[in-house]
């Protein structure tokens, strides 16, 4: 889940909404364990980048809400990027005003074990943290998995100041969702800062990667 903190790339205005945006019947909180993490509880921040990056940037998000386990957050970009606010343009939650663009009502279960989107046609875990490479995770989407590419095991990952073990999670975007100019998402975690990156793959060959910081730790 920039630090969905200023979560959750654009995790979160609007990749995240790929795979968030309506409420399912069919996901269930149970099926992460591990106890509550700290990055899930209300008045944490996300952040990303001060710099632009392939036409967002200044962005900020914020839990508002922890209930019963799941956050509930708000988050706020600058986008200058048509495609990506075509993209988001018809998702619930948000709103465009010029190059301002806000959403609120993501719905995020983080425990110290991993991430799981609550909410959308592709709800489901985004990553475990104890997952091995090969392993997928179902979606409410029928036949629509994610699956780890990556595990490193050492840290080889820059992230701020350090670097950092990752785990690295895909989801390809279905033929319904490409009018968006996204043909892949990847997930990258850490077992101890979450969400720290979101990489973007658009139709056109270009690639983007939205670095996520948190507020708080597992």
């Amino acid at each position: 889940m920039k630090n969905v903190l200023k979560l959750l790339v654009f995790f979160t205005l609007g990749v995240l909404n790929i795979s968030c945006n309506n409420s399912s019947d069919n996901d269930s909180p149970s099926d992460l364990t591990g106890s509550q993490s700290a990055m899930g509880l209300a008045g944490v921040t996300v952040s990303s980048s001060s710099a632009e990056i392939a036409g967002v940037s200044d962005f900020s998000a914020v839990v508002s809400r922890l209930e019963n386990g799941i956050s509930s957050y708000t988050a706020h970009a600058t986008v200058t990027n048509p495609l990506v606010k075509n993209m988001i343009s018809n998702f619930p939650g948000v709103v465009i005003d010029g190059d301002s663009v806000s959403i609120s009502g993501l719905q995020i279960q983080q425990t110290t074990d991993g991430i799981k989107c609550i909410t959308g046609p592709y709800a489901g875990v985004l990553v475990k943290y104890d997952a091995a490479v090969g392993d997928t995770f179902a979606t409410a989407t029928s036949g629509k998995v994610r699956k780890v590419v990556s595990k490193t095991g050492v840290d080889d990952y820059p992230y701020g100041f350090y670097l950092i073990k990752t785990i690295q999670v895909e989801t390809t975007v279905n033929d319904a969702n490409r009018v968006s100019g996204i043909t892949k998402i990847t997930y990258i975690a850490n077992h101890k800062f979450g969400m720290v990156g979101v990489k973007v793959d658009f139709e056109d060959g270009t690639k983007a990667t939205y670095p996520i910081y948190t507020s708080a730790q597992n």
